[in-house]
């Protein structure tokens, strides 16, 4: 890859520290994409010695690049997107992928289509995380900050998830205690 390529494809992921999050921070601060992407991506790294089996690196890789196609979209909550909005985001950024170097291009491609097949351990520990932040997050945030749906939503969403595996099961449930609590003593 040439170095002006490079910084290209620097240039275009820059765009997710400007693209906000439906969640706040613990400060109110409207969280941006680049940092739910770098929190996942901390999250499995974090995962290594729970996971011995699976490819932690090809996780991480597949929570660094989950979001870029919001590079042309915009974050869009999952409660409100709809098929439409998914078939446009995929189609921009499968448009851009194949802009790439050929290796970063096949690449990406196939961590996308791994992801979006989600039949691999890796994919399906990065489909959890990506879920499971946004948990965390708004147990983090100020509860006034939360819409309506939230309240149900932070207790159901994700479980059919993390079902494939034990550990994941047992930090939603853990996840589910601090929304139960925050709901007890906040609302």
């Amino acid at each position: 890859m040439k170095a002006r390529e490079y910084l290209e494809i620097l240039h275009v992921a820059e765009r997710l520290k400007d693209t906000p999050r439906h969640c706040t921070t613990t400060k109110r601060r409207t969280e941006s994409v680049a940092e739910h992407s770098w929190r996942i991506s901390l999250m499995a790294f974090l995962l290594r010695h729970e996971f011995p089996d699976v490819d932690i690196n090809r996780v991480v890789d597949m929570c660094l690049i989950h979001d870029l196609g919001e590079c042309f979209t915009g974050d869009i909550p999952t409660f409100i997107k709809t098929d439409s909005d998914r078939d446009v985001e995929d189609s921009l950024l499968d448009q851009w992928v194949k802009t790439l170097p050929e290796e970063v291009s096949r690449e990406m491609s196939e961590l996308y289509r791994e992801m979006d097949a989600q039949e691999t351990k890796e994919a399906k520990i990065y489909k959890s995380l990506d879920k499971l932040e946004a948990l965390i997050q708004h147990n983090e945030s100020p509860i006034d900050t939360w819409s309506d749906n939230e309240y149900d939503l932070n207790k159901t969403y994700a479980f059919d998830t993390v079902a494939f595996s034990e550990w994941l099961t047992e930090l939603r449930n853990e996840i589910l205690k601090d929304t139960l609590d925050k709901i007890e003593t906040e609302n």
